[in-house]
């Protein structure tokens, strides 16, 4: 295939790359790979959002999906949409379930354009309690990307449902909130931390989110806030407790130092005193080094760990 003119045959370039036809998925998707090569990138995109429009075979569609999300073209966006929403798409009577990892791609794309124009069909999905948990997580991470506060109100509910069948999915509207960093978001979070304080099983990674979204928005004066996060430090896991430190060192919050130094004292897990050593060490200066490495208070390991931070945070500066 050489080089055409501006008059694009969409239909015999999707036949030549064997769109139709029974050429193996490999074949046909080396062929619409081979396209770069021979047209300009306006053209490319031109003739992909023909392709994704008539393509039937998953791979195929999530190949052109993963090219087009690379030019990020706003005129992909509506099509996107349409195979999110199965609408005036090429395989709307197939088994919709061997088109799920299809219609994730297409939130996750629409995520990466950060177009508002897009967050109906998003919310659509995300609200859908009969869609896919795979489809409706994906519609929670594409809206904390997209960033609109239209999306709050719906996040919150989805991470506060208790009969929320997908514990995966709550923790995507966690993480989705903290990318939005809306202040409606804290109460509902901390609730959750509140409520699940030392549960752990499925509930564990939803707190680890629920930390890490907090941290992110902050609470240098907000004392339920910064308690919800402190009793997380007595959590049976050790990393919901890391990721409470590293929210305390980014909260600005003043008691913060003296809570992780507590912490740094009486955790028995050297990782999660490792996490606290960097974390108040970030927070102040180099005297919580010295203070390792000369007290007997501390063990062999985190006075080793602090010797490192210091060759390698310090060394340039002696």
């Amino acid at each position: 295939m050489d080089k055409k003119d501006t008059n694009l045959n969409f239909e015999k370039i999707a036949g030549e790359c064997g769109l139709y036809d029974a050429t193996s998925i490999d074949v046909c998707i080396d062929r619409i790979e081979a396209l770069k090569i021979h047209y300009k990138r306006f053209e490319i995109i031109e003739i992909y959002n023909y392709l994704l429009l008539k393509a039937t075979k998953p791979d195929i569609i999530m190949y052109i999906i993963r090219s087009l999300d690379y030019y990020r073209d706003k005129s992909s966006l509506s099509i996107f949409a349409n195979i999110l929403l199965l609408r005036d798409v090429s395989f709307v009577d197939e088994n919709k379930d061997n088109y799920v990892n299809v219609r994730a791609m297409c939130a996750r794309a629409i995520g990466n354009q950060k177009d508002t124009d897009y967050i109906s069909c998003l919310l659509f999905c995300l609200n859908n309690k009969n869609e896919h948990y795979r489809v409706r997580l994906a519609c929670a991470e594409a809206l904390g990307h997209v960033g609109n506060k239209y999306a709050v109100a719906p996040l919150i509910e989805v991470v506060k449902d208790e009969d929320e069948k997908s514990v995966y999915l709550r923790e995507s509207a966690a993480t989705a909130l903290g990318l939005l960093g809306d202040i409606r978001a804290i109460s509902p979070l901390v609730g959750i931390l509140e409520s699940k304080n030392g549960l752990m099983g499925k509930f564990t990674f939803l707190k680890e989110r629920v930390i890490e979204a907090l941290g992110k928005m902050g609470f240098s004066e907000d004392e339920r806030v910064f308690n919800a996060v402190k009793n997380s430090l007595n959590d049976e896991s050790s990393q919901i407790r890391i990721d409470a430190i590293e929210a305390l060192m980014n909260s600005q919050h003043p008691k913060s130092y003296e809570t992780i130094k507590k912490c740094l004292l009486e955790d028995t897990d050297e990782e999660v005193k490792k996490n606290a050593l960097i974390a108040l060490y970030n927070i102040s200066d180099r005297s919580i080094l010295d203070e390792v490495i000369n007290s007997p208070d501390y063990s062999d390991a985190l006075k080793v760990e602090a010797v490192k931070i210091l060759e390698e945070y310090e060394g340039d500066e002696e």
